[in-house]
């Protein structure tokens, strides 16, 4: 059955302004039913967790609704859902928990496709201990992180591998199950960072092989907020600096202060907006989120794939990397444009799209396009559509054939 395009943008008010939204990768607009529910808990009466009062009963089923959810759309264990302001806070608080086990001589590697959420944390953490950090590098020409490199990069002294499961500057999806095998042998921990993978298909924690993975709840129609999952065990292991008073438990003790009780409603409506793509989908809430997250990346590889032949019949288009698997996301330049001079035109005309480096930074400074701007990304989301593309090629059209005028 055809995905309904109709029936799913509606679920989204802001989409309502006229505006082209390809700007997904760096935060979607959120879904009718997120706003709902956040705008509900904030109406009730809710107050710190107490299982005394009803305001308290209360923010404790929220927490637990939510950790349910994000292991329903992770294939994760709720118990080793850790919650949290954002991917990088989270990555900073396992980097430095982490970190204070490791010693001089032992090695930490990362890559130069991930997002800098993905690799400063490590690195800063790899220099506190004296430990030796390890890259990984990207095909210039292709986009791809070699999985094969992995086997000189592990070691017996390497204590974490980190590695994107979706780059969110050019899209490439490494083999991460097959990095994991390598680490894994070798005795080295796997953090996945899985906020650009995981709003574009369905997604589990053991098939990627991932001891760790961190997701973003904007980046899949919800709130500002993120979650870190793990094998309860695996945190039980791990202890973290914290208050003396607050909660020992696990997950608890690796979340930070008192959680915004609405947004962690916002988070669970989120998750039952992305199970409810397919509307025809049965069975648990798991079975429904892998079948509509199917059926949504189905719709947007098509996209995708409209995207990329509309721009390589552009001569005057750049595009950057061109991986077997990728996610929806393509970053280009105009020639005789700057990227941002290009960004704004086509903000003018009414399209949302990013400019930079994305905090990609490793990719860009290795490119050598970081000092002159960086590029322009074109990210799609199950709200996009076939005409909203074809609209963008026409405007880039008109940019190219100004840019040729002015150089003329």
């Amino acid at each position: 059955m055809p995905f309904d395009i109709a029936r799913t943008r509606a679920a989204y008010p802001a989409l309502t302004e006229g505006f082209v939204h390809l700007d997904g990768a760096g935060g979607t607009q959120t879904a009718a039913g997120v706003i709902d529910a956040v705008t509900a808990a904030m109406r009730t009466a809710v107050g710190n967790r107490s299982a005394a009062n009803v305001a308290g009963r209360r923010s404790l089923e929220l927490v637990a609704e939510a950790r349910s959810a994000v292991a329903d759309l992770l294939g994760a264990d709720p118990s080793g859902v850790v919650l949290g302001p954002s991917a990088t806070a989270l990555t900073y608080t396992l980097a430095r928990t982490l970190g204070a086990t490791w010693r001089p001589g032992d090695e930490v590697v990362v890559s130069r496709l991930d997002h800098d959420s993905n690799v400063r944390p490590w690195v800063q953490a790899a220099e506190a201990a004296g430990a030796t950090v390890r890259w990984a590098e990207v095909d210039r020409h292709t986009g791809e992180l070699p999985a094969a490199q992995y086997a000189d990069l592990v070691g017996e002294r390497t204590r974490l591998v980190a590695v994107t499961a979706g780059s969110n500057a050019i899209g490439t999806m490494p083999d991460v199950p097959a990095i994991a095998k390598t680490a894994h042998a070798a005795g080295a921990l796997v953090y996945v960072d899985g906020v650009h993978s995981v709003p574009h298909g369905p997604t589990d924690l053991t098939s990627l092989g991932a001891d760790f993975l961190v997701t973003s709840a904007y980046k899949w129609s919800g709130p500002h907020l993120a979650a870190m999952v793990a094998d309860p065990a695996r945190w039980e292991a791990l202890r973290p600096t914290k208050l003396v008073p607050s909660s020992d438990a696990v997950p608890d003790r690796f979340e930070y202060g008192t959680p915004s009780f609405p947004l962690l409603a916002g988070v669970t409506a989120a998750v039952d907006h992305l199970a409810g793509l397919d509307p025809d989908a049965v069975g648990d809430r798991r079975a429904r989120l892998r079948a509509g997250l199917a059926a949504a990346q189905a719709h947007e590889e098509a996209l995708l794939d409209r995207l990329l032949a509309g721009l390589a019949e552009r001569p005057a288009i750049t595009v950057y990397g061109s991986p077997v698997r990728r996610c929806p996301t393509v970053s280009f330049r105009v020639a005789g444009m700057s990227p941002a001079a290009a960004q704004e035109a086509l903000g003018a005309a009414g399209f949302c799209l990013s400019v930079g480096d994305y905090y990609a930074y490793e990719y860009f400074q290795m490119m050598g396009l970081r000092d002159s701007g960086g590029a322009v990304r074109a990210s799609i989301y199950h709200y996009n559509t076939a005409d909203e593309v074809d609209r963008l090629l026409g405007e880039l059209d008109a940019l190219i054939d100004g840019a040729g005028r002015m150089a003329g």
